[in-house]
C-alpha cells in the first residue's frame, strides 16, 4: 500500500522527464489567447499528416535543395571537334622529285605547329587561311589534303591536335584535383572528368555537382549521376565544373533514439526515413502517436491554409500506430531546419514513478 501510494505521489509532484507531452506541447495552438470579442491568434497552426492532407502538404513552398536545370545525355561521335586554341601540327608528306615543300631527300615536311584563331583559322603554306574550327580533326586533314592537291598533286597530310582552352573544362572545387582537364573526344562525360578529377571530396555526404556552362547553372546530385547514365552528359569546351556538399540538416530532439543535427544523406528524405536515421522513438518513455515535425515558413510564403501555411509556425503530428500514419510519414517530406521531435508518453512517466517506487519500497522491507 505504501508503495502505491508513493507511486502516486511521485507522479503527482513531476519526475524528470527528456521530452514534454503532447498536450503540452500543443497547448498554445489550443488556448485562446485574444481578448473578448477579438478574433484569436494562435502562435502555429497544427496539421495531422495523414492520407487525406498529404496531397494539400506536398503543394506548400519547400525549402529543400534548389532546384536547378540538368540535361539528358545525347551520344556523340567520338571525334574531338577543333576548337579556337587548340594547336594543330601538320606534317605534309610529298613524293615529287621537285618538292614545294620538302628539301632534297626528304618526303615529310613537319611545318610548324598553329593555334586555332579565335574566327576559327590556320594558316596552310600554298593554301593560306583555312577555317578549320568545328570540325574533327580527320574532316580537318581531308580539307587540308584536297586544297593541297591543286598546287602538289602527290601531297598527304597527317594532322595532330593539341586541344587548348576551348576543348577544355575546369574543375574549379569539390574534387580531388582541381584544375584545367583537355577533354579527348566529345563522348568525354561528366563522371569521366571527376574521375580524372581524383572523385568528390570523400567526407561530403551528398555531393551535389554545379555545372557552369555559357552563363547558365545547372545541377544534380552525384547520386543520380550514377545511378541514372542517362544524366550523365557530355562535357563541353569551357565548362566549369564544381561539388559541393549538401548543407541540409534537420534536429532530432524530445523522447528518440538520438538527440542531435543530422545531414541529410539524400536528395529527397521522408520522416518515415528520419525515424529511421535517428533510431526511431524512444521504447521507454515516447508516444509513438505523438510524433511533432516543427517548420517555420518564410512570411512571404503564408496563403490560405490550403495553398500554403495559415502562417509562418506550424505542426506537423504523426501517428505511428495507425498503418494510415505509417504509409503517410513514408510520403512527407523533411525539410531543410525541420525539428523532429519526439514526445513524452505518460504511461512512461507512470511506470518511471512504478519503478521508482518499487525500490523505495526494498529499501523500507
Amino acid at each position: 500500500m505504501m508503495a502505491l501510494v508513493a507511486c502516486l505521489a511521485l507522479a503527482g509532484c513531476g519526475l524528470p522527464r527528456g521530452a514534454g507531452f503532447q498536450s503540452e506541447v500543443l497547448a498554445a495552438a489550443n488556448a485562446n489567447t485574444a481578448a473578448a470579442g477579438e478574433t484569436p491568434e494562435f502562435d502555429f497552426s497544427v496539421y495531422p499528416v495523414t492520407g487525406e492532407t498529404i496531397p494539400m502538404l506536398a503543394s506548400w513552398p519547400s525549402r529543400n535543395m534548389q532546384h536547378l536545370p540538368w540535361f539528358n545525355a545525347v551520344a556523340q561521335p567520338a571525334s574531338l571537334l577543333i576548337a579556337p586554341g587548340d594547336l594543330v601540327q601538320l606534317t605534309i608528306w610529298d613524293a615529287e622529285e621537285n618538292s614545294l615543300l620538302a628539301g632534297p631527300g626528304q618526303r615529310a615536311t613537319p611545318l610548324q605547329q598553329a593555334q586555332v584563331s579565335a574566327d576559327g583559322r590556320i594558316f596552310v603554306p600554298y593554301i593560306g587561311e583555312l577555317r578549320i574550327a568545328g570540325m574533327s580533326p580527320e574532316s580537318a586533314r581531308a580539307r587540308i589534303e584536297e586544297e593541297l592537291l591543286r598546287t602538289i598533286p602527290s601531297a598527304q597530310v597527317q594532322l595532330v591536335v593539341e586541344a587548348g582552352r576551348g576543348n577544355s573544362a575546369t574543375i574549379t572545387d569539390g574534387a580531388a584535383g582541381v584544375g584545367v582537364y583537355q577533354i579527348p573526344d566529345r563522348n568525354f562525360r561528366v563522371l569521366d572528368l571527376l574521375s580524372l578529377a581524383g572523385g568528390a571530396n570523400p567526407t561530403f555526404v551528398n555531393p551535389q555537382v554545379r555545372l557552369t556552362r555559357s552563363g547558365q547553372v545547372y545541377g544534380v546530385s552525384l547520386r543520380r549521376l550514377l545511378d541514372q547514365p542517362q544524366l550523365d552528359i557530355a562535357v563541353q569546351g569551357g565548362d566549369r565544373l564544381r561539388v559541393v556538399n549538401d548543407e541540409r540538416s534537420f534536429l532530432a530532439l524530445g523522447a528518440t533514439g538520438s538527440q542531435s543535427l543530422f545531414d541529410f544523406p539524400s536528395g529527397d528524405l521522408t520522416a518515415l526515413e528520419a525515424m529511421a536515421l535517428i533510431g526511431g522513438v524512444s521504447a521507454n518513455s515516447a508516444n509513438p502517436k505523438g510524433v511533432l515535425i516543427l517548420r517555420e515558413y518564410d512570411f512571404a510564403e503564408v496563403r490560405d491554409g490550403i495553398s500554403g501555411p495559415p502562417q509562418e509556425r506550424i505542426v506537423f503530428t504523426i501517428d505511428l500506430t495507425t498503418a494510415d500514419g505509417l504509409f503517410s510519414a513514408g510520403k512527407f517530406l523533411i525539410q531543410d531546419g525541420d525539428l523532429v521531435y519526439g514526445t513524452e508518453s505518460p504511461l512512461g512517466v507512470a511506470l518511471t514513478a512504478v519503478r521508482l517506487a518499487t525500490t523505495l519500497q526494498s529499501f523500507t522491507n
